[in-house]
C-alpha cells in the first residue's frame, strides 16, 4: 500500500489520468474475456475483449461483436459499469465513495480533479464534483424511466426497465452502445425507431445533457439564481446549437431522396432522424439509419462533426466545440484585419489561441497518421471508410461505416489506441509524458516570414 501512495504521490495529474485509464480497461477486459461474460458461455478472443473494453471505458461505442447477441447479462452489466466509470471519470467515482465515507480529499486528489474536469482552478472543485454526480444521477433515471415506459408497451417490464436503464446510461456517457442486437438482429442499432418520437427525443436529450459539459450543465441549473452565464457557457450553447442547426439542415437536404435512408420516411420522419444524426455525431454514437447507405457528401459531413466533437469537461471527445468557436473566431478577426479575438464582448488571450490551434493540428497529424497505418492494414477498404472510422474512435463517438467489424487484428490495435487517445485527449498524453515543467531562462531574437 505504500509503494502505491509513492507512486502516486511521484506521478503528475495527466500521468494518473493515463495510468487510471489503462488499469480500467485492463481490469475490463480480463473480466470481459471470461466464459461468464460471453452469451454461449465460451471465452472471447482477449483483443476483442480489450477493444470492447477500451470502447466502454473510453465511452467511444465501436464494437467487434455484438453487444445485445454476444455478451452475457454480466458482461453488459461490466460494459455498463465500465461506460459509467469512464463517463463520469474514474477520479469522480472515487471521490464519490471518499465523500460517502467523509475521508479527505487531499491537494493531489483536487489536481487531478481540476485536470480530469478541465477546470482551470482549483477553487469549488469538490462542489462541481457534488453536482456532477446528483445531476447525472438524476438524468440518468429520468431518461431510464421515460424509456422502460416506452419498452414496457411491447416487452415485459423487467426487460423494458433492463433496456431503459442501460441505454440511458450509455447516451447520457455519450458511450453509444446499444443491446437492441438481441431484439432486432446484430448491429441493428436503434434503426427500428428510426420515427419514434419518445425514443428519438429521450436519447438526443441524453447526449446533448451528457455532451454539453458538467459546468455548462450545473450553470444551466443553477440560472435561476444567478441570472447570467458566464462566457464559456454561451459559447458552449450557441455554437452547439448552431451545429445542430446547420448539421441538421445539411443531412435533411443530402439524404432526402436517397431511398436506403429517408425516403422512404414521412416529412416529420425525416426530420427528425436528420435531427437525429446531427446530434449523434457529436460524440453520442446511437444511428436511426444505417450510415454505411448514406451518400458519400452526408458520411464526409458527419466525419466534420465528429472531429469537433462535445464540450469540454464532458465525456465526449473531439476538439471540442470552445476550441472550434476560438479558431473560428480567430479566422474571422483575422479576415477583419484586427489584433483581438472575442466572442459576447469578451477579447481572449492569446494563449487560448494558440492552444486551440496547438489541439487541432494536434488532433489532424494523429488521424491523419492512423488512417495512413488502417489504410495499409485494410488494404479492402475505402479511405473514406476508413478516415469515418479514424475519426469516429478519435471523436470517441461510435459511429461506424461497417468497418470496424471486418478489422485485422493490428487494425483493432490502431483503433484501440486511437480511442484511447481520443478520450485522454492528445495534450494530455503529450503532458503525461513531460517530466517537469522547464523555464525559459532567454527569449530568441524575433524573426519574420512572409504567409499567404
Amino acid at each position: 500500500m505504500s509503494l502505491v501512495k509513492s507512486i502516486y504521490r511521484k506521478l503528475n495529474p495527466p500521468q494518473l489520468l493515463t495510468l487510471g485509464f489503462l488499469l480500467i480497461i485492463t481490469l475490463g477486459a480480463l473480466l470481459l474475456s471470461m466464459p461468464q461474460a460471453s452469451a454461449g458461455g465460451t471465452r472471447t478472443p482477449f483483443l476483442d475483449a480489450l477493444f470492447t473494453a477500451t470502447s466502454a471505458a473510453c465511452v467511444t461505442g465501436l464494437v467487434v461483436v455484438d453487444t445485445g447477441t454476444h455478451y452475457s447479462v454480466f458482461g453488459q452489466v461490466v460494459i455498463l459499469t465500465l461506460m459509467q466509470v469512464g463517463g463520469l471519470g474514474f477520479m469522480t467515482m472515487a471521490t464519490m465513495f471518499a465523500l460517502m465515507f467523509r475521508k479527505r480529499i487531499s491537494l493531489k486528489d483536487r489536481l487531478v480533479l481540476q485536470e480530469a474536469m478541465n477546470q482551470h482552478s482549483l477553487e469549488g472543485i469538490i462542489s462541481l464534483i457534488r453536482k456532477v454526480l446528483l445531476y447525472s444521477l438524476l438524468i440518468e433515471l429520468a431518461g431510464a424511466l421515460i424509456l422502460a415506459a416506452r419498452w414496457s408497451a411491447e416487452l415485459p417490464l423487467g426487460e423494458a426497465a433492463y433496456l431503459g436503464v442501460f441505454h440511458s446510461i450509455s447516451m447520457f456517457t455519450n458511450a453509444g452502445f446499444d443491446i437492441m442486437g438481441a431484439l432486432h438482429g446484430p448491429y441493428s442499432g436503434m434503426t427500428r425507431h428510426v420515427d419514434d418520437p419518445v425514443v428519438n427525443v429521450v436519447v438526443m436529450l441524453l447526449i446533448f445533457l451528457g455532451g454539453v459539459g458538467f459546468v455548462v450543465l450545473a450553470e444551466i441549473v443553477d440560472f435561476q439564481k444567478r441570472k447570467k452565464l458566464s462566457l464559456h457557457a454561451k459559447v458552449v450553447l450557441s455554437t452547439t446549437l448552431l451545429l445542430f442547426a446547420v448539421g441538421t439542415i445539411v443531412i435533411f437536404v443530402f439524404e432526402f431522396t436517397n431511398a436506403k435512408t429517408t425516403g422512404q420516411l414521412s416529412f416529420s420522419g425525416r426530420l427528425l432522424s436528420a435531427m437525429f444524426q446531427s446530434v449523434s455525431p457529436r460524440s453520442g454514437g446511437a444511428n436511426t439509419l444505417d450510415i454505411s447507405q448514406m451518400r458519400q457528401a452526408t458520411q464526409f459531413f458527419i466525419v466534420l462533426l465528429m472531429f469537433i466533437g462535445a464540450s469540454p469537461g464532458s465525456s465526449g471527445g473531439g476538439i471540442k466545440v470552445t476550441t472550434f468557436a476560438i479558431l473560428a473566431a480567430a479566422v474571422y478577426t483575422m479576415m477583419r484585419g484586427k489584433q483581438d479575438v472575442v466572442l459576447f464582448r469578451h477579447r481572449l488571450q492569446h494563449e487560448r489561441v494558440y492552444k486551440a490551434l496547438t489541439m487541432t493540428l494536434a488532433s489532424l497529424f494523429v488521424i491523419i497518421l492512423f488512417t495512413m497505418l488502417l489504410s495499409v492494414t485494410e488494404p479492402n477498404a475505402s479511405l473514406l471508410m476508413i478516415l469515418f472510422e479514424v475519426t469516429s474512435a478519435f471523436g470517441t463517438c461510435g459511429l461506424s461505416m461497417g468497418l470496424t467489424t471486418l478489422l485485422s487484428e493490428p487494425g483493432k490495435v490502431l483503433i484501440i489506441i486511437m480511442m484511447f487517445i481520443g478520450r485522454l485527449g492528445p495534450l494530455t498524453l503529450a503532458y503525461s509524458l513531460k517530466r517537469g515543467n522547464e523555464k525559459e531562462l532567454f527569449k530568441y531574437p524575433e524573426g519574420k516570414i512572409t504567409i499567404g
